[in-house]
Parts: C-alpha cells; structure tokens; sequence
C-alpha cells in the first residue's frame, strides 16, 4: 500500500512540475518572440538616428562653412575701408550684401541643424525605451531558466512580472508612447 500512495504522490508531483514547465516554456517563447521583434524595431531607430546625426553633423559643418565665407567677407570690407580704392563704396556695400545674405543662411542652416538633434533626441527616447525592454526581457528569460530548474513558485511570478513589464515597454514604445525613465537609462547608459 506504501509503493502505491507514494507512486500517485510521485505521479501528481511529476504532473505538477510538468505544466510548471509547460508554463515556462509558453512564457519563454512568446517573450523570446516579442524580443526578437523589439529587436528589429530597435535596429530601425538606431539607423534613423544614425541617420538624423550626420545629417546635423553635416548642417553644423555647412554652417560653420557659412561663418568662415562671411569672416573672410567682413574681413574684406575691413581692408578695403583701410586702403579705399577707387569706387570702394560700390564694393564696400556689394561685400555688405553677402554679409546679410550669408547671416541669413547661417539662420536657415542653425534652424535645420538644431531640428535635426530635436529628431535625434525623440528617436533616442524610444531607442532607450527598446533596450530597457530588452534588457528585462533577457533577465526574465533566464529567470525562466533558474526557475525551471529551480521550481520556485515566487520565481515563476517574480519572471513572469519581469516579462510583462518589459512587453508593456516595448508594445509602448511600438505604439510611440513614451514610458521612458531618465532614472533606468541613466544606469543602463
């Protein structure tokens, strides 16, 4: 009678572990898909970043380009006022003219640039949001592991929490809300 109570026990306790397991597999699988896919996604916006920064980079040389037309220019008009050669003025104010008119693309090309680090710095937001997500999802994944080997019930929770909030960051971050923390990214930067 003692071989068969403790053959069900050892039944049931098998059962048991089985769907424990069955459960971790499940939970595994959809967070190691849902993190191949944020993946992705990540490796986009790391590109349109990457994107949007030479783009500032080449506005600000453009503009520093700009500013060095216009030195050579202003200097221009210096000498000429110093030495006023005949009919000067006509250069004076001809020099002065392309001093404006580089101020004013200097203006145009700042504005670009400046909205180019704007785009940089939106995109970053959810860059940061993807990684954040990665990062738990990697953890949560090899709590599975531990779990599993393991067969702590709190574990199983504590993975599961870990899993859902790093879904919730990357479905967020997919759908452009931001859920970012200056806290996290702070220690993940």
């Amino acid at each position: 009678m003692s071989d068969l109570a403790d053959t069900i026990q050892e039944s049931a306790s098998h059962s048991h572990e089985t769907k424990l397991n069955a459960w971790i597999a499940i939970w595994v699988a959809i967070t190691a898909t849902f993190m191949a896919l944020c993946n992705v996604k990540d490796g986009n916006i790391v590109q349109a970043m990457q994107q949007s920064q030479a783009k500032g980079i080449d506005a600000w040389s453009f503009y520093q380009a700009k500013s060095t037309k216009e030195s050579i220019v202003q200097n221009n008009i210096e000498m000429l006022k110093v030495m006023k050669p005949a009919g000067y003025e006509a250069l004076v104010a001809k020099q002065e003219e392309q001093v404006e008119r580089y101020e004013k693309e200097k203006a145009d090309i700042k504005k670009q640039a400046e909205g180019y680090q704007k785009d940089y710095d939106a995109i970053n937001v959810f860059d940061d949001q993807f990684d954040m997500t990665d990062a738990l999802l990697s953890i949560s994944i090899a709590l599975f592991g531990i779990t599993s080997l393991t067969r702590k019930k709190w574990l199983y929770y504590f993975s599961i929490g870990a899993s859902s909030i790093g879904i919730i960051l990357g479905l967020a971050a997919f759908m452009k809300v931001s859920l970012h923390s200056d806290l996290i990214s702070s220690i993940l930067g």
